[in-house]
C-alpha cells in the first residue's frame, strides 16, 4: 500500500494572528497626555521638559548584564539634571565597587522595567514607553526588584498600563538593596499578553499533532519566572546566554571561527522545573527583545507523534516537522522557540541501535534531527530549549551540539524555603490562612531569617520571626522532596487539617511538618 503523508501542517490560524498583530501595531491609538491642549490625533503623547532644568550631554558606558562594559555607539544620550542640586552621594552598598573603579559614577546600571498593556489598551507601545521613562525620572524612585505602583495622577498610565515591574537589580546589588535613581539607566519593555490558548496543527490521515503552538507573551504563562526559584544563578545564567545568542548572529560573527548552536539541554531528575523554566525563558526573552522582533512563536515538539509503524517513516517525519520550522524562522521579525521535552526520545545514543536493544528505525530519527539542527543553525532568530531525565540515554553528537548544559537537581535548603514561603504567601494572601492579631504577616526570607537566628539581639515574642522559624523546619523535612511536590505540599497539609476555613498559621505549618515527613517516607527508593 502506498505510503502517505502523516503530517500536513497549516499555518492559516498563526498566519491570521501575526496579520493581525502587524495591522495593530502599524494602526494603533495613541496615547493623549493630560495636559496638552492641542491634539493632532485622536490620543497624541506631548511630552514637555520640567522646568528649571538644563541638559548635559554625555557619552554613556553601560554595564550590560553579562558583566561586559560597552561604549555606547549611539549619538550622546541627555540627561535631565535641576539645577542647584548637589552632586549625589555615593552608594553605601557598592562602596568597595566605587573604591576599586574610580569611574563607576559615570557608569549607569543597565535595569529592565518590564510594562504590561492591559488587554484593552490600544496605544503605542513607543507613546507608553515614553510615558514610564518620564515617570521614572519625574519620580526620582529607587531601584529594587517588584512591583512599582502607577501613579494615579497620570491618565495615560492608568488607562493602558497594568503593571510596572522592575527587574535584574540582583545583578548590581545583594540582599535586597537598592540602587538610587541616578545610577540607573532604565530599559523599558512594553509589551501585552496573549490570551490565546495553545494552536494545534493537526496532521493527515489521523495523527495526532506534531505541535503545540503559542503566541508569546502568553498569559498562560505571565509570572511564570518569578515563580521558578533555583541555584543561584541559573536563571542569570540563561538570560545571558540567549542575550548573547542573539547578539552574536545579530553582529553577523563568523560561525566558522567562534561557534554557537543556540541549543540549551536542561538536564536532571524529574519534577524539578526544567519543562517550565524553558517556557519561562522564552516568555521572558520574547519581551525583552520585543523591540528587534515584534513577533514571538513557542513551538512544543509532540515527540510521541513522530514516530510511525511504518519503517523508516519516523525521520521523515521530523524532517517535515523542520521544515515547516524552518517556514517560521524566515519571516527575520519573528523570534521563535522550540522546546522538545524529554529529547531523549528522539535523540536515543545510537550505539543502543546498533547492539540491537533499540529498534534501527530510531538511528534514522536521530541523524534527521541532527542534520534538520545543523540547518537551523544558520537561522538568527531561532533558539532550541530542550529537557531530559535520563541524559545517559541521549546521543553524544547531540550533547555535543548544545551550548549550554545545565543540571536542574532537586531544591535547596534556601530553595524549599523561599519555595514553601511564597506558598504561604499566596494562602494568606487569599485568605485560607488567617493573618495573627488582624495584622499583615510577613515571612522573613532565608538571608535576613539566618541573619536574625545567628543574632545576639532576637526578639522570640516577633510573629514574623517565629512563623519563620517554623517554616524553616518544615523546609529541613523536606529534604529529598522535588520542586513539584513542594508545590503540592500545602494543598495535602491543608487538606488534613480539621478546619479548611480560615486556618490558624501557626497550627497550618505543624501540619506541613507531619505531611512532609509521610511525602517523604512515601517516596520509593
Amino acid at each position: 500500500m502506498p505510503f502517505h503523508s502523516f503530517l500536513s501542517l497549516r499555518y492559516s490560524a498563526s498566519s491570521r494572528r501575526i496579520q493581525f498583530r502587524r495591522l495593530r501595531q502599524s494602526n494603533p491609538t495613541r496615547c493623549r497626555n493630560p495636559n496638552s491642549k492641542k491634539m493632532s490625533s485622536p490620543m497624541e503623547i506631548s511630552v514637555s521638559k520640567p522646568e528649571s532644568t538644563e541638559t548635559v550631554a554625555e557619552t554613556e558606558t553601560i554595564k550590560i548584564a553579562n558583566g561586559v562594559v560597552l561604549e555606547s555607539n549611539v549619538p550622546a544620550q541627555t540627561q535631565m539634571i535641576p539645577k542647584h542640586s548637589p552632586p549625589p552621594p555615593p552608594l553605601p552598598s557598592v562602596a568597595s565597587e566605587v573604591a576599586a573603579s574610580p569611574s563607576l559614577p559615570d557608569d549607569k546600571f543597565l535595569v529592565s522595567v518590564e510594562v504590561c498593556l492591559k488587554p484593552s489598551s490600544t496605544a503605542r507601545l513607543d507613546d507608553v514607553r515614553t510615558c514610564v521613562e518620564r515617570m521614572l525620572e519625574t519620580r526620582c524612585l529607587s531601584y529594587s526588584n517588584g512591583p512599582v505602583p502607577i501613579p494615579k495622577d497620570d491618565q495615560c498610565l492608568v488607562e493602558n498600563v497594568q503593571s510596572i515591574c522592575i527587574c535584574d537589580t540582583d545583578e548590581w546589588v545583594k540582599n535586597g538593596e537598592v540602587i538610587l535613581f541616578w545610577q540607573v539607566k532604565p530599559l523599558v519593555h512594553v509589551y501585552q499578553l496573549s490570551e490565546e490558548g495553545p494552536c494545534e496543527e493537526l496532521g493527515g490521515d489521523g495523527q495526532n499533532s506534531s505541535f503545540n503552538e503559542w503566541t508569546l507573551p502568553a498569559k498562560e504563562f505571565d509570572g511564570m519566572w518569578e515563580s521558578l526559584i533555583f541555584e543561584s544563578g541559573l536563571k542569570e545564567r540563561l538570560l545571558r546566554y540567549a542575550a548573547s545568542a542573539l547578539l552574536f548572529s545579530e553582529k553577523g560573527v563568523n560561525p566558522f571561527l567562534v561557534s554557537w548552536n543556540r541549543i540549551i539541554l536542561l538536564h536532571g531528575p524529574p519534577g524539578t522545573g526544567k519543562t517550565s523554566l524553558c517556557k519561562a525563558l522564552a516568555q521572558k526573552l520574547s519581551i525583552r527583545f520585543s523591540s528587534r522582533y515584534p513577533q514571538s512563536q513557542l513551538i512544543e515538539v509532540n515527540a510521541h507523534s513522530l514516530f510511525s509503524k511504518w519503517f523508516s517513516e519516523s525521520g521523515k517525519l521530523v524532517a517535515k516537522l523542520f521544515q515547516s520550522i524552518q517556514e517560521m524562522v524566515e519571516d527575520e521579525n519573528n523570534l521563535v522557540f522550540v522546546l522538545i521535552d524529554e529529547v531523549e526520545s528522539l535523540a536515543a545514543a545510537r550505539n543502543a541501535a546498533l547492539s540491537g536493544s533499540e529498534p534501527s528505525d530510531s538511528i534514522r530519527v536521530v541523524n534527521a534531527l541532527l542534520t534538520q539542527l545543523d540547518k537551523l543553525k544558520s537561522s538568527p532568530n531561532v533558539i532550541i530549549m530542550t529537557t531530559s531525565n535520563i541524559t545517559a540515554a541521549i546521543d553524544i553528537a547531540f550533547v555535543d551540539r548544545a551550548d549550554i548544559k545545565a543540571y536542574v537537581g532537586p531544591p535547596t535548603l534556601q530553595a524549599r524555603y523561599e519555595i514553601l514561603r511564597s506558598c504561604l504567601h499566596e494562602l494568606l494572601r487569599s485568605g485560607i490562612l488567617k493573618n495573627l492579631k488582624d495584622k499583615a504577616l510577613d515571612i522573613l526570607t532565608f538571608p535576613n531569617l539566618k541573619e536574625k537566628l545567628q543574632s545576639s539581639e532576637m526578639q522570640e515574642a516577633e510573629a514574623s520571626l517565629t512563623m519563620s522559624r517554623q517554616l524553616f523546619e518544615v523546609a529541613e523535612a523536606c529534604d529529598g522532596l522535588s520542586g513539584r511536590s513542594l508545590r503540592k505540599l500545602p494543598f495535602l497539609a491543608h487538606a488534613a487539617v480539621a478546619h479548611t476555613f480560615n486556618c490558624d498559621p501557626v497550627k497550618f505549618l505543624c501540619t506541613m511538618i507531619d505531611t512532609a515527613k509521610r511525602e517523604c517516607s512515601e517516596i520509593p527508593d
